[in-house]
């Protein structure tokens, strides 16, 4: 079949199909974004605001204006769009493959962006720009350009995390919320020194003994189970005298540990942090079936997640500072290099919560903070309203996907644009774009709008015919 440059239909028979007016469309899509919107900002804000402790004349004066800006943003974004949508099919005749999702978001993403926040405007184009990304690999995949590589969700953040992690050791490497982030994961052990050693701090002697004294309880025969029990016994007495006489490297700035404990005890930590933050999660869809299904509770707290989330971080902990132990042991320095070898055996944590989510976020905030580093330095340009630029370039993209190949978008962003639009993205007439070649209605099982044949001008095109327009 012959892929068309442009069709003529109308943008009531692609677009807007639940009704044929485009003023009305938009009105409409525009009252739902609204109402959305503010339910996803309002509660964002003020619990926001309660975790940061905020005044009271922050409340009175801050929140609401605050909460309507963003809300506004949002809603300009949903509404623009399919305003644009029906401005570009006036335009050009008709539609083509790329006017129907990029252009119609580009210049709406654009307007909708200004209208933000600025200090919330970084954090967006961070996060489209990683799923623009994203989307964009899935789209070289899905056409045999590129293929994919087994685990390179993990060996992606391997090398972030390996840089993210020398950054966090060097000198003015990393400042902010990146800074106060890793400092809670890793501790405060690791934040970077450049202190000259004092007496103190040099190491307890190696050959120093580690006793363990193997008692027989009175009364104990030597049955099975005292004999399971001495080898409880043995192994807590052990681990015990291990914690509390092994050895610590005069460079290591754990004072009150041994390097085995140091590692042991940030696993502990950082696997209850990883496993708590799964559970609350999941707290609201349990809580919503807990009346309906008792069952459901248990599943609050013996989650296979929970534990993956909690073993992917307490890993990563335990791996990073064991081998930077173990690197000032054998160089007999503490030197930021070695954190890119500690970050990057610590970034295998992710085999136990796989997720490209996580690693193009990340990969993204860091090319972020190389990218501001080399204008502090002078080695990059300052490109003045960049930020804006790529939200309202990456937004397109995942709007091009959203109507020409949905199944190349994340499911998660495909969710989010049907809960902002109350559903009406599903109701696109997607059968008329197969013409284009991406498939379009491949995941909509046959979807066929019910138009007014009042207001259809152009014959619905049928798979298997050759047209070549424009």
């Amino acid at each position: 079949m012959t892929a068309l440059s442009k069709i003529p239909h109308t943008c009531y028979e692609i677009g807007h199909t639940w009704n044929p007016s485009c003023v009305m469309s938009t009105l409409e899509i525009t009252a739902g974004a609204l109402e959305v919107s503010f339910k996803i900002y309002a509660p964002l804000y003020l619990i926001a605001a309660i975790l940061r402790r905020r005044k009271k004349d922050y409340y009175v004066k801050r929140l609401l204006p605050e909460i309507l800006q963003s809300t506004s943003f949002l809603t300009a974004n949903g509404g623009l769009y399919i305003a644009f949508f029906c401005i570009l099919r006036r335009l050009l005749g008709g539609f083509t493959s790329w006017s129907t999702g990029f252009g119609a978001a580009l210049p709406a993403s654009y307007i909708a962006i200004l209208m933000e926040r600025k200090s919330r405007r970084g954090l967006l184009t961070i996060y489209m720009a990683n799923l623009a990304t994203e989307t964009l690999f899935r789209m070289a995949v899905t056409r045999g350009i590129v293929n994919p590589l087994k685990h390179g969700e993990v060996l992606l953040f391997c090398f972030t995390a390996s840089l993210y992690m020398f950054l966090f050791r060097s000198k003015d490497g990393l400042k902010g919320f990146s800074f106060s982030a890793l400092k809670f994961i890793v501790g405060k052990e690791e934040i970077p020194t450049h202190s000259v050693l004092t007496e103190h701090n040099y190491p307890q002697p190696l050959d120093t003994p580690v006793t363990t004294e193997i008692q027989r309880s009175p009364g104990s025969t030597g049955s099975p189970a005292s004999g399971r029990r001495s080898i409880v016994a043995l192994t807590r007495r052990l681990l015990e005298s291990i914690c509390k006489q092994g050895p610590r490297h005069r460079c290591c700035k754990h004072n009150q540990d041994n390097c085995i404990s140091y590692c042991v005890k940030g696993f502990v930590r950082m696997f209850s942090v990883g496993y708590l933050i799964q559970c609350c999660l999941k707290v609201p869809s349990v809580f919503r079936q807990m009346f309906t299904k008792p069952s459901r509770l248990p599943s609050l707290f013996y989650n296979k997640e929970n534990f993956q989330l909690g073993a992917f971080l307490g890993s990563f902990v335990s791996i990073y500072k064991g081998t930077s132990c173990l690197l000032r042991w054998v160089r007999n320095i503490d030197d930021e290099l070695h954190a890119l070898i500690a970050g990057f055996l610590a970034g295998t944590s992710m085999f136990f919560y796989k997720s490209t989510t996580i690693s193009m976020y990340l990969f993204s905030k860091l090319v972020e903070t190389l990218y501001f580093k080399g204008i502090e330095t002078g080695h990059f340009p300052y490109f003045p309203h960049a930020d804006t630029l790529i939200y309202a370039v990456s937004t397109a993209i995942c709007f091009q996907a959203a109507v020409m190949e949905v199944q190349n978008l994340r499911p998660s962003y495909w969710k989010f644009l049907l809960r902002l639009t109350k559903g009406r993205f599903d109701f696109m007439n997607r059968r008329v774009l197969d013409v284009f070649g991406t498939q379009a209605s491949r995941d909509f099982y046959g979807f066929i709008p019910k138009l007014n044949p009042r207001h259809v001008i152009t014959p619905t095109l049928t798979p298997g015919q050759d047209f070549i327009l424009g």
